[in-house]
């Protein structure tokens, strides 16, 4: 049995974060674990109201899933705060675990912001140097890197320097691209470029589409797929869950994680 470890925030309305992980590797046959940073009163509507865990409480939750049953691969989400991510980094040293996604969470769909801002010193610090591939959106590569991000050039020179910030492989996903007929995203090993396209979809229903989309890659990267593989299973698993959606809710709903599968079982029909 595979296992997969997912350390970020909970979300109560069950579309993004720990919850839509869970079900992320559940769906891609992976045993998912949690280390919870922070509790988020939430709905489609938006964020009400965070409440951090202390950096302990983390990491204990952190080494009794290490001491007893361990992970083949381990996701990184909403850290919230410089104490949380330093906590995190030095468990994952401590572990000498290697299979370890990003997913650089700074603000939620509707506005609310999930990492202060004197955090991301330590993100980029700390925590960057140890991961294996980082799937920041737009805006989080723009933040992350003080640049503008406008155009392919503009993506591929963003991929270059997320490598000197101790990174070996990353993913800008497209889906703040401005083009209204297609979203590109952009895969980087450090030697060569990929671009993964897909048509874009017209929802407001793609509240947790980036906490699924690194969940997917750790689950595949647990399953022992090689990095560009885990990417390119992800994206498909997105991609499905985004066009067969599910309307709940009176703001952003959630994406559909079981589409993927579903999909398959009916191929095979």
């Amino acid at each position: 049995m595979k296992k997969a470890l997912t350390i970020a925030g909970s979300d109560s309305g069950g579309g993004a974060g720990i919850q839509a992980d869970i079900k992320t590797f559940q769906e891609l046959g992976v045993y998912g674990m949690s280390a919870i940073t922070a509790i988020t009163a939430q709905n489609t509507l938006g964020v009400q109201a965070v409440y951090p865990m202390t950096e302990e409480t983390v990491a204990a939750q952190i080494q009794a899933i290490a001491e007893d049953i361990g992970a083949d691969a381990v996701k990184t989400g909403m850290l919230f705060n410089a104490t949380i991510i330093q906590a995190v980094s030095d468990e994952i040293r401590k572990n000498q675990w290697k299979n370890i996604v990003v997913d650089p969470v700074m603000i939620a769909k509707g506005g609310a912001s999930l990492l202060q801002k004197q955090a991301i010193h330590a993100l980029k610090e700390e925590l960057l140097p140890l991961s294996l591939i980082i799937t920041p959106n737009i805006p989080e590569a723009e933040v992350l890197l003080d640049m503008t991000i406008k155009t392919i050039g503009d993506k591929e020179t963003a991929a270059k320097k997320m490598l000197e910030l101790g990174v070996k492989n990353v993913v800008i996903k497209g889906g703040h691209d401005t083009d209204p007929h297609e979203t590109v995203d952009l895969f980087y090993d450090g030697k060569d470029f990929a671009f993964l396209k897909s048509k874009r979809i017209y929802t407001q229903n793609t509240h947790g589409t980036g906490c699924t989309f690194s969940a997917a890659i750790t689950a595949e990267l647990a399953n022992g797929k090689s990095v560009y593989e885990a990417v390119v299973i992800a994206k498909d698993f997105i991609q499905a869950a985004i066009e067969d959606n599910i309307p709940i809710g009176r703001g952003h709903g959630p994406t559909n994680h079981w589409a993927y599968g579903r999909r398959k079982t009916e191929k095979v029909k």
